[in-house]
């Protein structure tokens, strides 16, 4: 019993001393014991302080590496985390609200509702310039509230192709 005692204490320390956490540290020590103990059983051995640190060294190696690949994962989330908000940070910085008023992009949105069947373009200008409700747009031009609701969804789409260059202030311009 005593001799069980002195090898857990030394186990746990020397696990300790690498792994630097009390509860992981008696984990290894026990399952380090109890493997030592498996072992001797098949194969007594007369010196059982080298394969009990054999084994330690192992299992202790085994967690470090495991930590090593999961601290590696973490970093590499935590540099895709700092790009994409770096990314984010540029492009908010780079918005200047003249231009998105600019004449570029209000020549854009007419040349793209320019190519719009007639229908669409009408049920899109009457929804985001004249604020009306698509129940209105529906009594008006003679048509179901989903037809309405199809031809604002179509507009979107092909201004969501042409402003790709500007969409998070496509939302802010022509959003509801």
């Amino acid at each position: 019993m005593y001799r069980s005692i002195v090898y857990y204490k030394k186990a746990f320390y020397f696990a300790k001393s690498y792994v630097h956490d009390d509860l992981v540290a008696e984990d290894i020590a026990s399952e380090s014991l109890i493997a030592l103990w498996e072992k001797t059983k098949e194969n007594p051995i007369d010196y059982v302080a080298p394969l009990l640190l054999t084994i330690l060294k192992n299992k202790s190696l085994d967690y470090l590496k495991h930590e090593e690949v999961q601290l590696a994962a973490v970093e590499m989330i935590a540099d895709w985390k700092r790009q994409e908000l770096s990314l984010r940070i540029s492009a908010l910085e780079a918005c200047i609200p003249n231009d998105i008023f600019s004449e570029e992009i209000t020549k854009i949105i007419h040349q793209t509702l320019a190519q719009l069947p007639e229908q669409t373009r009408k049920v899109f200008i009457m929804s985001r310039f004249y604020d009306k409700s698509n129940k209105e747009i529906a009594e008006k031009l003679g048509i179901s509230v989903k037809g309405v609701e199809y031809h604002i969804s179509k507009a979107l789409k092909f201004l969501r192709v042409a402003l790709k260059d500007y969409l998070p202030f496509l939302y802010f311009l022509l959003g509801h």
